[in-house]
């Protein structure tokens, strides 16, 4: 076994756990890989599909609204302290395209909590 990634793999096996190619505070974090032999005999490595999560799967925290001039890498550290984690504003938005989010003066975002934490009515 010279992979090392397949030997990390077979020491987490008994135990249920995963590696991960990505940080925790990745989007891609926990999505699985997929093998794809092509016609010609070529082993292809790829992310599975990442779904968007419903955003009533998020709870509250804040809402910010666009002003002009609004980017969502300064909105993102504003309010989570990282604007690599843009991510975590386009979910609960619904957003496929984050430039989308700040296209529309006055358009109202949902800053939340991340997804399946639940908040704390009206606190």
């Amino acid at each position: 076994m010279n992979d090392p990634n397949q030997a990390l793999q077979s020491l987490l096996q008994p135990a249920q756990l995963k590696s991960s190619l990505f940080p925790p505070t990745s989007r891609y974090a926990g999505i699985d890989t997929k093998l794809l032999e092509t016609a010609e005999g070529r082993v292809v490595i790829y992310l599975q599909r990442r779904f968007l999560p419903s955003p009533d799967n998020f709870s509250l925290l804040h809402e910010h609204v666009v002003t002009q001039g609004d980017r969502l890498d300064n909105i993102t550290a504003r309010y989570l302290g990282d604007p690599e984690q843009f991510w975590r504003v386009c979910d609960p938005n619904g957003a496929m395209r984050p430039q989308e989010l700040t296209e529309t003066i006055g358009r109202r975002l949902r800053i939340t909590l991340p997804e399946g934490i639940p908040g704390i009515p009206d606190a």
